[in-house]
């Protein structure tokens, strides 16, 4: 996988409260540690498809859940670590 999408969180407690939110709208997510080209206050993120990214923005907009951000990650040939673009 070249390319991946994550929400980072400010606390475990959201992470986990936006888990329940996604899940219950029917997306396929997943639970990962914060990737390390992201600095986070929580060491988890979500990690969903780029296709349900307005879904995932509009989950956001109406929640009272603090994110760090919401991120693109780009592994590049010949490279280590991903490029990790802030979307917001």
């Amino acid at each position: 996988m070249n390319e991946m999408y994550v929400v980072a969180f400010n606390s475990t407690h959201y992470a986990i409260k936006f888990e329940k939110i996604l899940l219950e709208a029917g997306l396929k997510i997943m639970m990962i540690p914060s990737p390390r080209e992201i600095i986070a206050s929580c060491g988890l993120s979500i990690r969903f498809d780029k296709a349900d990214m307005d879904i995932v923005l509009d989950k956001l907009k109406n929640s009272e859940v603090e994110i760090n951000g919401v991120f693109k990650l780009t592994k590049l040939p010949d490279v280590k670590e991903k490029q990790a673009e802030k979307i917001i």
